[in-house]
């Protein structure tokens, strides 16, 4: 009945296994070879370097040839050369600016541009190498301020502009032979993950005086707190590492709303363009980039689809694909994927008694361009479909804790997702305490990349480890305890004793050690553990943080009760500041603080911080979320020992049935919680 949230998250996904891929070689050309002495060796030395230069030319050209061809499939070059920024003129084509409506008089997609108030700074920061990155919301107007601003302050430089993630390795090497460039990076969060952009390349790029190099970025603001904050709990590599990019980054933010200046100046360009003042007749409630793009019209289109005799069909496309990217499938998303799932969600609304239209004229509607220039799914190569990502937004924003894409429509993703977005579901999956699934798509992804990879990339390594973490919360500790030692053997010899996945490896098996009850072993691997992330990364970066947090745990269980308090308080208060206080590890840590003061007798106080945890937990992860039931469990035996016995037994049995539908009724948890419940009810 007592066990507890430990703080080990999710090490790793799709989003954020930033692996450094080898930069293209240079040319080669032939050293100033020395003539040596003797007539009789000019010959041969003179034939041995030329096939020694042959070779090294050979291998140049071929170098060359292959980074061509990488350049040429990945990133954006028309005519096979990189365009200069002046060159673009076509933001909507070119750069992905959300396009409005046409006038009545014809004319350009794109109306004029209102200065933001932003503006200044952006093209301040845009004077010297660095990383800028913009945040908002989606159609707030990030792309459209990146694009002017680039255009007025960078105009001869060279645009760099990999169009998928596997493009960024080869955009990056070339953006290194540039001095004057920029790398565009719209809607960053899909350059992350394997093969994507890494904080080392960012590190290099924008290295050492003499150049003139800009990474310039847009994020939604939904996908910023996702890779930053962790707060869907993907896990430690991937805040970790999604945190180690953005870090790096000048960020600016992109209000939704205009202010009152923006609003003055929208003003002064609505005498020449009408859809400027129709968006400032809304500016109140709706952003008038959003207003523009036509956002909230296609979410009232979507809605109306709905009704009988109308587009039924089109809409269940629509909110397949919607369930299909909230699930962790970032790619683009195959027909016959979105054909297959669809028909659970007509299902869901009606099924036939909606009438639905045929599937040819469901997918002209779905794929329809309004006058905005946009459509609710947009066609891609290969027969895929993206999705209009403000529609995305508008669903997340409003989802409450606890909504989940069904397991149906997961399992049908499974069967048409690459290695990455297996991974990146298995991430999801996981941060929603639904552990079966994430070992599942796990699985697939440790096979997709060990046949791809070989079976030591560290791709593969972490997603071994993340395996490791969910076979723990499965309760199946030996199997756990083989897979993490497995990946930490390789990974050390691989990547190095210090290296921070190996760290992480290190940090999972003393959580092992720790559920196995080997306790004393526990505490002198986490201590040294501790030693080294201190040195490493230092006292405040998570993975220190989570170390010591398992550090408490494991004083508490040895019965050093007051050393595991002190520990706990110092962990949460950093936690709180560096992660913030809603963030998974945070409330894990709140927790264990309670867990402490419980063995401390000290129940009132116990049972504020559970009450606390609870509130923001039930907010963030949903009331059925795993470590929520751990924290009701915990919170249920404060209260029976402090004698309120039917509030403990009515809560207690909640946990028990939750238990039972979540983690299934043979899980250590379910079992241990039946067993509390059935002492309680006979002591009643």
């Amino acid at each position: 009945m007592k066990r507890r949230v430990v703080g080990v998250g999710f090490l790793a996904s799709a989003a954020a296994l930033l692996v450094a891929t080898p930069g293209v070689l240079a040319a080669a050309g032939v050293k100033d070879w020395r003539l040596l002495a003797g007539a009789a060796l000019v010959v041969p030395i003179a034939a041995l370097l030329a096939g020694v230069w042959k070779t090294r030319f050979e291998n140049a050209v071929q170098s060359r040839e292959t980074h061509a061809r990488e350049l040429a499939k990945g990133t954006f070059a028309p005519a096979g050369k990189l365009p200069r920024v002046r060159d673009i003129t076509d933001p909507v084509r070119a750069v992905g600016v959300h396009p409005a409506r046409r006038r009545d008089s014809g004319g350009d997609r794109v109306p004029a541009y209102v200065p933001r108030d932003f503006d200044g700074r952006l093209r301040a920061a845009l004077a010297a190498p660095g990383f800028i990155l913009l945040v908002g919301d989606s159609t707030a107007g990030k792309t459209r301020s990146a694009f002017e601003a680039m255009r007025a302050v960078l105009p001869d430089h060279r645009l760099v502009m990999p169009v998928r993630r596997d493009g960024v390795a080869a955009a990056v090497a070339e953006a290194m032979t540039l001095r004057h460039c920029v790398l565009w990076l719209d809607d960053l969060e899909g350059f992350l993950g394997p093969g994507g952009l890494t904080r080392k390349e960012v590190a290099e790029l924008l290295d050492g005086p003499g150049h003139h190099r800009i990474v310039l970025a847009t994020l939604r603001a939904a996908e910023e707190d996702r890779l930053a904050s962790g707060d869907d709990d993907e896990g430690r590599r991937l805040s970790r590492e999604g945190r180690a990019v953005l870090e790096q980054a000048d960020r600016i933010l992109v209000e939704r709303l205009f202010s009152a200046p923006e609003k003055e100046r929208a003003a002064g360009l609505a005498d020449d363009d009408s859809r400027i003042a129709d968006a400032l007749s809304s500016a109140d409630v709706l952003g008038v980039p959003e207003y523009l793009a036509a956002g909230p019209q296609l979410k009232e289109e979507w809605e109306r689809a709905w009704a009988r005799g109308t587009h039924p069909r089109a809409a269940a496309l629509i909110a397949a694909a919607v369930d299909l990217r909230c699930a962790g499938f970032a790619s683009p998303l195959p027909r016959a994927l979105l054909s297959e799932t669809h028909e659970y969600y007509l299902e869901k609304r009606g099924g036939s008694r909606l009438n639905p239209e045929p599937e040819e004229k469901a997918w002209e509607w779905a794929t329809r361009l309004r006058d905005s220039g946009n459509a609710p799914l947009h066609a891609g190569d290969d027969d895929t479909y993206e999705l209009f990502d403000y529609l995305l937004d508008d669903v997340q924003r409003a989802a409450p804790p606890g909504t989940h894409t069904p397991e149906e429509t997961i399992t049908a993703a499974l069967r048409h997702a690459r290695a990455d977005d297996a991974h990146e579901i298995a991430a999801t999956a996981y941060g929603q305490g639904r552990y079966r699934l994430s070992e599942t798509a796990l699985l697939q992804a440790i096979e997709a990349r060990k046949n791809e990879l070989g079976p030591e990339d560290p791709t593969v390594l972490a997603a071994r480890t993340n395996l490791a973490v969910v076979l723990g919360d499965m309760g199946r500790l030996e199997e756990s305890d083989a897979e993490q030692r497995a990946a930490l053997e390789i990974a050390t010899r691989v990547l190095g004793p210090d290296h921070l996945d190996t760290l992480d490896a290190r940090s999972n098996l003393v959580n092992l050690l720790y559920l196995r009850g080997r306790l004393d072993e526990a505490e002198t691997e986490q201590r040294a553990l501790l030693a080294v992330l201190e040195r490493t990364v230092g006292p405040e970066h998570p993975t220190t943080l989570i170390a010591r947090n398992t550090l408490g745990l494991v004083l508490t269980d040895l019965g050093r009760l007051d050393e595991a308090e002190i520990e706990h308080r110092a962990e949460l208060e950093a936690s709180a500041r560096v992660l913030g206080t809603d963030h998974p590890e945070t409330l894990a840590s709140r927790n264990n603080l309670a867990r402490v003061l419980h063995e401390l007798g000290r129940l009132e106080e116990s049972e504020a911080e559970y009450r606390a945890l609870l509130e923001a937990g039930e907010r963030v992860l949903g009331r059925d979320h795993p470590h929520m039931l751990i924290a009701r469990n915990n919170r249920a035996a404060v209260l029976a020992e402090a004698g309120h016995a039917d509030e403990a037994t009515s809560e207690l049995r909640a946990v028990v049935e939750t238990s039972e539908r979540v983690l299934g009724p043979d899980h250590p948890d379910t079992v241990d919680r039946r067993q509390g419940l059935a002492r309680l009810e006979a002591r009643d």
